[in-house]
C-alpha cells in the first residue's frame, strides 16, 4: 500500500526557515500520497507544504516527478493571472524531509465538493460554477509548450508530437499494468490508439492541461459559486485541450456538461464537440475524447492496487471505471 511520508512539525519549521517563522501547523486533508499541510507564519501568510515520499516503487509511470510537475504548472497559469496557488519554495534536497517538498500560497474559498450536498448549492448556482469552470479551462489552454506529454523528466513520457506522446503514455499504463497484475484490454487498447494515429496528429499545439479538475480540487466563491481556485496540479500535460474533459467528470462516459462548454466558448474557446451531446459538433472531438477517457480509465483501474484502496466504495468506482473502458472501446469500433 502507498503511504503518506510522516512530517514533523520541527521539520516544517525547517523547511520554511527561508520563508519566515512558523506560528502554527495543521494538517489538510484530500491527498491521496502526498503528505499536505498548512502553516501559519509570523507575518500572517498561511502556506500550503505538501511532501512526496522519497519510495517511488509504488508510483505509477506518469507519477515520477509529479511535484515538478505541480511546480511547473502552478507557476505557468499563475503568470498567466489564473486563480492557483503562487509557488514560493520548491526543496528536492531531502536535508529536512523524507521526500520531495512544494510550498505554495494557500488558496481561500469553499471545496465544490463538500458544497454539492449544501443548500446553497442550488441548480442555478451549481451552473454557475460550471460555466466558470469552462471559462478557466479556455484560459488555461492559451498556454503552450514545446513538447507533448507530461513534462517531469523522471517519467520520461514527452515527445515531438502527440501521437508519439500519448502512445508513450498508453504503454506506460499498460506496463503499471502488468506490474500489478491487472487485466486490460491491452490489444483493443493499442489497435485503438495505432488506428487513429492521423487523428491525434491534427492536434499539433502542445497546450497546458490540469487533467484533474474535479470538484475536489475547485474552491468556489462562497457567495457567487464562481471557481476561485483550482489546485493539485500533479496530473498536468502538454497535450489536447480536449483532454481535460476527461479529468473534470472521471468516471462519465456520455455526454459533456452543456454549462462547462458554454463557459469555454464564452472564454474564446471551442473545444469542438458542440452542445455536449453525443454526435454533436466535431465527430474527430469526440474520437479523441473516447480514447482520453479510455487512457484515462487505465489509470483509474490500476491505480487502486499500488495504492491499496479499501472502502465499499472500491468495487463500484472499478466496475464504473472498467465499463466505461469497455464502452469506449466498442465505440471506437476495435
Amino acid at each position: 500500500m502507498l503511504t503518506k511520508t510522516a512530517v514533523t512539525d520541527d521539520q516544517v519549521v525547517a523547511l520554511l526557515a527561508p520563508l519566515g517563522e512558523v506560528r502554527r501547523v495543521a494538517p489538510l486533508s484530500g491527498g491521496l500520497f502526498a503528505c499536505v499541510l498548512r502553516a501559519d507564519l509570523d507575518d500572517g501568510r498561511t502556506v500550503v507544504v505538501k511532501v512526496t515520499g522519497a519510495d517511488t516503487s509504488r508510483l505509477l509511470r506518469y507519477e515520477h516527478g509529479v511535484l515538478g510537475t505541480e511546480a511547473e504548472a502552478d507557476r505557468l497559469a499563475h503568470a498567466a493571472g489564473l486563480p492557483v496557488p503562487r509557488v514560493l519554495h520548491v526543496d528536492t534536497t531531502r536535508d529536512h524531509v523524507d521526500g520531495d517538498a512544494l510550498v505554495t500560497t494557500f488558496l481561500d474559498g469553499d471545496l465544490w465538493r463538500k458544497l454539492e450536498s449544501a443548500p446553497g448549492l442550488d441548480d442555478a448556482s451549481a451552473a454557475r460554477a460550471r460555466r466558470s469552470l469552462g471559462a478557466l479551462m479556455a484560459r488555461l489552454h492559451r498556454i503552450t509548450g514545446d513538447r507533448f506529454g507530461y513534462p517531469a523528466p523522471e517519467a520520461s513520457l514527452t515527445a515531438a508530437t502527440w501521437p508519439e506522446a500519448f502512445a508513450g503514455m498508453l504503454d506506460a499504463v499498460l506496463d503499471d499494468a502488468a506490474r500489478w497484475g491487472v487485466d486490460l484490454p491491452t490489444e483493443r487498447l493499442r489497435t485503438a490508439v495505432a488506428r487513429h494515429h492521423d487523428l491525434l496528429a491534427t492536434v499539433t499545439t502542445p497546450r497546458l492541461v490540469h487533467a484533474d479538475l474535479w470538484q475536489g480540487n475547485l474552491l468556489l466563491d462562497p457567495v457567487e459559486h464562481t471557481v476561485v481556485g483550482a489546485i493539485d496540479a500533479e496530473r498536468a500535460l502538454w497535450g489536447d485541450p480536449v483532454f481535460e474533459l476527461v479529468g473534470a467528470d472521471q468516471l462519465g462516459a456520455g455526454a459533456v456538461d452543456a454549462d462547462l462548454l458554454a463557459g469555454y466558448r464564452d472564454a474564446g474557446g471551442d473545444l469542438g464537440v458542440g452542445d455536449g451531446t453525443p454526435g454533436a459538433g466535431d465527430p474527430a472531438a469526440w474520437h479523441r475524447l473516447r480514447l482520453y477517457r479510455a487512457y484515462y480509465a487505465c489509470l483509474l483501474v490500476v491505480e487502486i492496487v499500488p495504492r491499496g484502496y479499501a472502502g465499499d466504495w472500491v468495487p463500484g468506482y472499478e466496475r464504473t471505471a472498467r465499463a466505461n473502458l469497455l464502452r469506449v472501446l466498442d465505440e471506437l469500433g476495435v
